[in-house]
């Protein structure tokens, strides 16, 4: 099996564990806080496996600053503004639902932005696969009780401008880094996350962190698993292939996300996510399927 046949699924798998990392980190650091942390010590061990394998350095600025732009809307204002929402009350049900629209805002907006037109087939299973994420998680968000949990319109606003964030940082990637090292791009990219997080942090957080081993093993995970592994793999498909197809990627991620839950947490599957995630992946397999020319 080559990599490119095993990288979409691998994604998935690391992608998905964040939300189970998010919820332990929760319990002993800030949101916002706990991402500087993990962008920095990113960067450091992006530093020195760039110095290792010997990777080539941009040397033209324009390139450098595009690396920077980039990680600011793909790392910085997305993950920000999803754990500052999650933080802020934000079930997790709504934010499935408005994960599953990031794929439709790249397939809707990247025919203006870089000329990448899909083909019918590859529109029905961006539908389909939206349509399966609703269908999995809607129980829940009807389920939940708004007189106990109240859901302010902020950080939902919030949660929606980071999915915006992350659609308009993928189609800026394939549009200005399509070539480069993809390990010096990653590295200057968690520069240009960290330049966002710190100042959010210091605004709306007290910085609040309780080092114990639980911290340091989600910490670790964060960067080694997701910031390195997941993100590589990432830059990967959008420089191999459409962004429409790589971001259709994320419809599998809550219903993943789910079962981890259930997992971990004892968090009961129900037949609605089950039936969802089966159409889901239907989806997924249409907007990624090869057509015959």
């Amino acid at each position: 099996m080559t990599l490119a046949r095993l990288a979409p699924a691998i994604f998935v798998l690391l992608w998905s564990t964040g939300w189970v990392v998010a919820k332990y980190a929760a319990f002993f650091a800030d949101p916002l806080t706990f991402l500087v942390l993990r962008y920095a010590f990113a960067i450091l061990l992006f530093i020195g496996f760039c110095v290792a394998t010997g990777a080539r350095w941009p040397r033209s600025w324009p390139v450098i600053g595009h690396a920077i732009v980039s990680g600011m809307f793909l790392h910085g204002l997305y993950l920000g503004a999803v754990w500052w929402a999650i933080g802020q009350g934000v079930p997790a049900a709504i934010s499935g639902i408005i994960a599953g629209l990031q794929p439709l805002m790249t397939a809707a907006v990247a025919p203006l932005l870089i000329g990448e037109n899909l083909t019918r087939q590859q529109q029905i299973g961006l539908v389909l696969g939206f349509f399966g994420i609703a269908l999995a998680v809607l129980p829940k968000m009807v389920a939940i009780d708004t007189a106990t949990t109240p859901i302010q319109i902020l950080p939902v606003v919030i949660n929606v401008l980071g999915m915006a964030a992350v659609t308009y940082g993928t189609l800026y990637q394939k549009r200005h880094l399509q070539n480069g090292d993809i390990r010096a791009i990653a590295t200057l990219q968690y520069a240009g996350a960290l330049i966002v997080t710190i100042p959010l942090a210091l605004a709306l957080e007290d910085l609040h962190v309780t080092w114990n081993l639980q911290l340091v093993a989600a910490l670790a995970w964060s960067v080694l698993g997701l910031s390195m592994g997941a993100i590589a793999l990432l830059l990967y498909l959008i420089r191999r292939g459409q962004v429409s197809r790589a971001a259709s990627l994320i419809y599998l991620v809550p219903p993943l996300a789910a079962v981890q839950a259930a997992l971990f947490f004892g968090e009961a599957l129900t037949l609605p996510m089950v039936v969802g995630t089966v159409i889901a992946v239907a989806g997924v397999y249409l907007t990624n399927r090869k057509q015959r020319a």
